[in-house]
């Protein structure tokens, strides 16, 4: 079992506000989640490699998370100015990403293996390749918590891990696996 003090410590220092320990088995990969990035329209349907259509099956992703036992939630939360302040919204976000990206070269270093799902659409590449050619980065490529068919509220409240900050505040979830 990884060492879950360790491991709040360097979110910490990688600059996650909030971590918290999840348990695998809470994770529930749900055709409805997937199907809501189609039903609101998110910009990035049908334009990655990370994002449905393109990504791989639930059913594959399922048969691939059996494999781990343990996991880490990672949270940015950040104030917005008010409820419409979408710069303040992408800037967090970014700011969850960067964060994503040192933590999870940091675990590869000490876990070898650890499956990555992060928070929104790949942003690795200016443009992405899809569909015309094949992902240029598919060991590093971001999928998101949502596009695997994770309802991420869900995920946090069966882990102990707020996910409503309450008003002007966003927040940004993202999670690391581990085979041990």
């Amino acid at each position: 079992m990884p060492d879950f003090e360790k491991l709040t410590e360097l979110a910490r220092e990688c600059g996650f506000t909030h971590s918290a320990p999840l348990d695998v088995s809470t994770l529930e990969f749900k055709q409805e989640v997937r199907d809501m990035c189609k039903k609101v329209k998110c910009d990035q349907y049908g334009k990655s490699w990370s994002c449905p259509p393109a990504c791989a099956p639930l059913e594959e992703i399922r048969g691939h998370v059996t494999g781990y036992s343990y996991g880490l939630l990672v949270q940015t939360v950040g104030e917005l100015e008010d409820s419409f302040d979408w710069e303040g919204v992408m800037k967090v976000g970014t700011h969850q990403k960067e964060c994503f990206a040192k933590m999870w070269k940091e675990l590869e270093k000490e876990y070898g293996e650890v499956l990555a799902m992060g928070s929104g659409s790949c942003k690795l590449c200016e443009r992405c390749t899809y569909p015309g050619s094949p992902c240029r980065f598919p060991e590093k490529r971001e999928v998101s918590m949502e596009a695997c068919g994770l309802l991420v509220s869900k995920i946090c409240a069966d882990n102990a891990l707020k996910y409503n900050y309450g008003p002007n505040k966003t927040s940004f979830t993202s999670c690391f696996l581990f085979k041990l």
